[in-house]
């Protein structure tokens, strides 16, 4: 197989069908919901919290609310009575399956639930997802993270409706370094790789630096892009304001982080701080306006066709002369 990241790849255009590239559908069918985007913030602590989740209910975007200090429950009730979609994230302990009881014993159920832990390629990922089928049936099951065809094809197997693709790929993971193993620095090549035996929906997550890394992860089988940097650092951003040298920055840091998890124990995330980006629905706007003009150059209407364009591979031994369908 071909190794490569975003950085290797360019995506090549084909004859423009659209008068103008708004005309270009951005929209994505995920799970039971349509959303103007197949994008997600992470559901990270310093990227997501309640008043953006509602934002992004709202307006029509996907979220996934983060696990860390949070009454999931009390969170989910308030969403339902906002008339908003709930979309939790559990990890796989006693606390968590606990949750799944209370919301189905309550009533309040989730329209999605995420399973998000580091290694998801787990027996204890595949007793949660069978516990939340159970309790939840018409739940939307995201199981996560893996990076092999192997992890995909159990999740699949074990009940997961989608799988999400990225071992330590994000800006502040460093689970690569702290442990050898994962998808950091060939993520886009992985996502190809586990999207071949993929039959069901796929979550990219992690690695993402640029407006355009969302197209090519479209094309290369995500159905819905998990982005974290390109995400906080917003005024409306959870996390502390810093000023160095006169400039603002936001805190960001990894959920595997120690200031996440508030001791220094199974580390495999660091915290830096990202720029000030302004206002979070200008770069949503900007993210549909560059994701329409990536549609146009793929010769086509809407996100599908980008699935249909070829592509080169930059860099290596044969600079230039590698071109795929």
């Amino acid at each position: 197989m071909e190794i490569f990241d975003y950085d290797n790849i360019l995506l090549l255009p084909r004859k423009c069908r659209v008068e103008s590239r708004s005309n270009c559908d951005t929209s994505v069918q995920f799970g039971p919901h349509r959303f103007r985007l197949p994008v997600v913030p992470a559901n990270m602590k310093t990227v997501v919290d309640e008043p953006i989740t509602e934002l992004l209910a709202r307006e029509g975007y996907f979220y996934v609310m983060h696990r860390f200090d949070l009454d999931s429950l009390a969170y989910a009730k308030s969403m339902r009575d906002k008339g908003l979609l709930v979309s939790l994230s559990v990890g796989v302990k006693p606390a968590d399956m606990e949750l799944v009881d209370r919301l189905a014993a309550e009533g309040v159920g989730a329209d999605y639930l995420t399973i998000d832990i580091a290694h998801g390629h787990a027996e204890s990922v595949q007793r949660m997802i069978g516990h939340i089928k159970h309790k939840l049936p018409d739940t939307f099951v995201i199981a996560g993270n893996v990076g092999t065809p192997e992890g995909v094809i159990d999740l699949e197997n074990w009940g997961a409706d989608a799988t999400k693709i990225g071992v330590g790929p994000g800006k502040v993971c460093i689970t690569r370094l702290k442990t050898g193993f994962g998808t950091g620095g060939w993520q886009l090549s992985a996502l190809k790789w586990c999207a071949r035996v993929a039959t069901k929906p796929i979550v990219a997550d992690g690695g993402i630096r640029h407006h355009g890394d969302i197209a090519k992860s479209v094309r290369f089988g995500a159905a819905m892009v998990m982005i974290g940097s390109l995400f906080a650092g917003h005024e409306e951003s959870p996390g502390t304001t810093v000023e160095v040298d006169g400039k603002l920055y936001k805190e960001y840091y990894g959920s595997a982080s120690d200031f996440n998890k508030g001791e220094y124990r199974h580390v495999e995330g660091k915290r830096i701080l990202e720029p000030v980006k302004g206002k979070l629905g200008d770069t949503l706007r900007e993210m549909q306006e560059d994701l329409q003009s990536s549609i146009s150059y793929s010769g086509g209407t809407q996100l599908a066709d980008l699935k249909k364009v070829n592509y080169v591979v930059l860099g290596g031994e044969n600079a230039g002369e590698h071109l795929f369908m």
